[in-house]
């Protein structure tokens, strides 16, 4: 599935794609909203829904079906209306806002099944070698978007061609996890939404939980610079659209050695470690962003803005799983899942804050602010359960 996000990375390739539609940037700190709350913002009702039933791979099977169709849609609008801009804009949001949400429906399920198949000891491996491989096969997907955008094929059939490549990515990925075979969970009381927010403030009573949701909101207030990197290249620096390509290469490329790091940090020090050390790394790639800009320097050296998002994001990734199903006991293990996405579900639509005040004041300003919250999210990160 990482070939797929390669394809589709909303924060290079899509918001590329938008840029070239002409989208305020309101619009493109929309996208990355929509892919990562969207994610997160079911996750409550889900987990009312998922908590009974023994298998919860059917209801996976059941998502990614719908999330392909989306993806089909994503190729056919983007091939059809370019000619019509905001039509095409308007279509293409909607399917990713139908994607987002079936991906949090799939969402829980895959951590439910992950964490009955693969032991605690096993995960950080189990991440991180799925990361390393992922990243591996995701770099091949950075070459094919560079070459298909620096090639004579016409715009947008450079897109959709690049968006097709990544559902039939998506559709195998989907279909090899499907076919796991997932032990039969203790049968479990019926749950309803409205217990599961009644039960919040219980769950928020557990300190370290509410250590680990204080960092999440703030290292997703921060992410508001991630979808302007590479529009900033574009319009500021005016670097060609084949250096998306790059990009994704850069990113995917700096993904698979960075987890061979950070999985020895995971088995030595921890998921707190990971946490922070991989906020020092995403605060840097703004910092670095302003340098590059303020300098002139070449497209080149613009490649560390996204080597540094990259090797952060694999921290994160890593560590934030880690942490969360460390912390939340079995019996409880869906309802801290999904409270704590949903509540963090709400503040990745920072990007559009960012996009409203890179309109207002510029790029830089959405640059800086970032750095700010990383740094303070570090901070916080004291906070977290040093065995976790």
């Amino acid at each position: 599935m990482s070939v797929g996000d390669g394809f589709l990375s909303v924060s290079v390739v899509v918001a590329g794609f938008a840029a070239r539609l002409g989208a305020p940037n309101f619009v493109i700190g929309l996208l990355p909203a929509i892919a990562g709350g969207g994610w997160m913002l079911p996750q409550l009702l889900v987990a009312a829904r998922v908590r009974p039933l023994r298998y919860k791979l059917p209801v996976y099977r059941s998502a990614a079906l719908v999330r392909l169709l989306t993806y089909l849609a994503m190729v056919v609008v983007a091939a059809t209306l370019a000619d019509r801009p905001a039509l095409c804009l308007t279509l293409f949001v909607l399917a990713m806002m139908v994607n987002a949400l079936a991906s949090g429906v799939a969402g829980l399920p895959f951590l439910e099944v992950v964490s009955k198949t693969v032991s605690s000891e096993r995960r950080p491996r189990f991440f991180a070698t799925r990361n390393l491989w992922g990243g591996l096969l995701a770099f091949g997907a950075g070459l094919a978007v560079r070459g298909i955008l620096g090639s004579d094929l016409a715009f947008p059939y450079n897109y959709a061609l690049l968006f097709l490549l990544g559902t039939v990515a998506f559709t195998v990925g989907y279909g090899v996890f499907g076919r796991v075979e997932e032990p039969p969970d203790e049968p479990l009381p019926p749950g309803n939404l409205r217990d599961e927010l009644r039960a919040i403030p219980q769950t928020l009573g557990d300190a370290h939980f509410r250590a680990f949701l204080q960092v999440r909101l703030l290292l997703a207030a921060a992410s508001m610079a991630e979808p302007f990197y590479a529009v900033y290249a574009l319009r500021d620096l005016n670097y060609p659209a084949a250096t998306l390509g790059t990009f994704v290469m850069a990113l995917t490329g700096a993904a698979p050695l960075s987890n061979l790091v950070w999985r020895r940090v995971a088995e030595r020090k921890g998921s707190r470690r990971i946490i922070r050390y991989a906020s020092v790394s995403a605060g840097l790639a703004p910092l670095t962003a302003l340098t590059v800009g303020a300098l002139g320097l070449p497209s080149l050296a613009y490649l560390l803005v996204f080597v540094l998002s990259s090797v952060a994001l694999q921290g994160f990734n890593l560590g934030h799983t880690n942490h969360l199903l460390n912390i939340s006991p079995p019996e409880s293990r869906s309802r801290y899942i999904g409270t704590l996405n949903t509540l963090v579900g709400a503040a990745l639509f920072a990007p559009v804050a960012g996009g409203l005040l890179a309109d207002a004041a510029g790029y830089p300003a959405v640059f800086v602010l970032s750095a700010v919250l990383y740094a303070v999210a570090w901070w916080a990160c004291g906070r977290l359960r040093r065995d976790a």
